[in-house]
């Protein structure tokens, strides 16, 4: 227990015969109604999802009219809920998007940042070094950007009580069931307020989400748009043929999962209609043991067969290498241990295909042989 929250341990990284960290967290499986199917750990738990939010702002991009008014494709609504590595091609569909906008990136309130990856890190410094399109929430802003010009107000988007920003709460109030006018926010690292609500109620939102519950025909027409962009644009969520990416290709769509910063990770299983809300208690920012977790959690609930969940723990959750990239450690998921009961319809290589250092062949060898 921590500061009164009951947390579970949700993983172990071992150094050689050691466990030298352990992670806790909490983790909610709820329904549409609310109900929680499973949960370990204190579900009340009130953190910000942070960048887990980003479909639920999407929503109201497409809802008001923007998306349509400046001919927005779905790439560009796949890009308002990412989190992305600034790669050439994400920082080219922002770009396109202000041209739309017939804005400049200064109209962006996200600060200036540099890509994720080395070489377009080289690539930004050799053209004049930290931009704002390059940040990792540069999408979600040009969607509150869109919102904004569409109703004819401000361009001050940050503001809480911006229309742009109300309207946002409007249609995360509907998913969670909650007043999101009256929740406790805090200042996410790109400027936008970041509200706090209960694991369990973002789980329940998620629900909701995946099964396209909302009152008006036009808000669920919206849901649809925004989860088809995500399924069928999974690339533009992150990076290139990412975990997460690579999740929601596997199961055509019908998980679709969405990180946010300090730990957190939510997803929805569509055909079943439950939501799935993931906090690692300490923020772990490398993003070690969630999507883990997330796997073991989708086998657990028959999302997918149990022994694909326990083949992706290998792909997303690598061996700890040393700098000679020699495997001196690795990651265990310790939350709920399986018991495998039906065949595997993908081979280890398709979810190891592109994890720097990996062997298929070293996962099918005795410990005792491996080099």
């Amino acid at each position: 227990m921590t500061n009164g929250v009951e947390l579970v341990e949700l993983a172990r990284v071992w150094r050689g015969p050691v466990v030298e960290s352990i992670h806790h967290g909490v983790i909610a499986v709820a329904d549409t109604g609310g109900t929680l199917r499973h949960a370990w750990g204190d579900a009340g738990w009130m953190p910000t999802p942070r960048s887990a939010l980003k479909p639920f702002q999407a929503i109201a991009l497409v809802e008001s009219g923007a998306a349509d008014a400046l001919g927005l494709t779905d790439e560009h609504i796949a890009m308002a809920c990412a989190s992305h590595h600034a790669q050439p091609f994400q920082v080219a569909l922002v770009g396109d998007w202000l041209g739309r906008l017939g804005l400049t990136e200064d109209a962006l309130v996200c600060g200036p940042a540099v890509p994720r990856n080395e070489a377009d890190v080289a690539n930004a410094y050799a053209q004049g070094g930290p931009r704002r399109v390059f940040h990792n929430c540069s999408g979600k802003h040009c969607g509150f950007l869109s919102v904004a010009k569409h109703l004819g107000a401000r361009l001050d988007y940050a503001n809480p009580d911006h229309p742009a920003q109300k309207l946002y709460r409007d249609v995360l109030s509907e998913f969670t069931g909650l007043d999101a006018h009256r929740l406790p926010y805090g200042v996410d690292h790109c400027g936008l307020p970041a509200l706090a609500l209960p694991i369990s109620a973002m789980a329940k939102a998620m629900a909701r989400l995946g099964a396209g519950q909302a009152v008006s025909p036009e808000r669920r027409a919206a849901v649809r748009r925004v989860l088809n962009a995500m399924a069928s644009n999974p690339d533009h969520l992150s990076a290139k043929d990412s975990p997460l990416a690579r999740l929601i290709r596997y199961t055509d769509g019908n998980v679709i999962a969405k990180t946010g910063a300090e730990g957190y990770l939510v997803a929805c299983v569509r055909d079943k209609a439950l939501g799935i809300a993931i906090k690692v208690a300490d923020g772990d920012n490398s993003g070690r043991a969630r999507m883990g977790v997330l796997a073991r959690i989708l086998g657990r609930i028959h999302a997918m067969p149990t022994e694909e969940a326990e083949l992706m723990i290998a792909a997303v959750e690598p061996a700890i290498a040393d700098g000679n990239g020699r495997e001196v450690g690795r990651v265990e998921i310790v939350v709920q241990r399986p018991q495998p009961t039906q065949p595997t319809r993908a081979s280890l290589g398709f979810w190891l295909s592109e994890v720097p250092g990996a062997s298929a062949l070293d996962y099918f060898m005795p410990a005792e042989t491996r080099r």
